[in-house]
């Protein structure tokens, strides 16, 4: 059986497509809230790396983040991160700009854009706001 990631073009086309969407998360207005929760972190350019990762796994290919951190535990990977729906929504709408522009479509992609989607909304908690500030 085929995995979703061969469906979808290989490890070259998830390349194309995370390395699109942050981009996108660096310089969309509405991504801001998500892009500042970051700088609490390990930063965008960390992020991207493990997103990769993670997606080239979840996709069926592989386990480069479970290799790396022994888990692929969403909830705890961002048990530490407040994410509110609108945050999950903005998300979407910049993983959903980014297939576009990377020529990302068909039916294999729309049941990724369908699996993402139901993840990310599973994400959202009530962790506390850490109001920080960017420059």
């Amino acid at each position: 059986m085929q995995a979703m990631l061969d469906k979808i073009g290989g490890e070259e086309a998830i390349t194309k497509i995370v390395t699109r969407f942050y981009d996108l998360m660096e310089t969309l207005p509405e991504a801001h809230d998500i892009h500042r929760l970051h700088f609490r972190g390990h930063g965008l350019d960390h992020t991207r790396i493990e997103q990769l990762n993670f997606m080239i796994g979840f996709l069926g290919g592989r386990q480069h983040y479970r290799e790396k951190h022994g888990h692929m535990d969403l909830h705890d990977i961002h048990a530490h991160v407040p994410i509110r729906a609108e945050d999950a929504e903005v998300w979407l709408k910049t993983w959903d700009q980014a297939l576009s522009e990377c020529g990302a479509s068909g039916e294999d992609v729309d049941r990724m854009r369908s699996i993402v989607a139901r993840v990310a909304r599973k994400l959202i908690n009530d962790v506390p706001d850490w109001r920080i500030e960017t420059v």
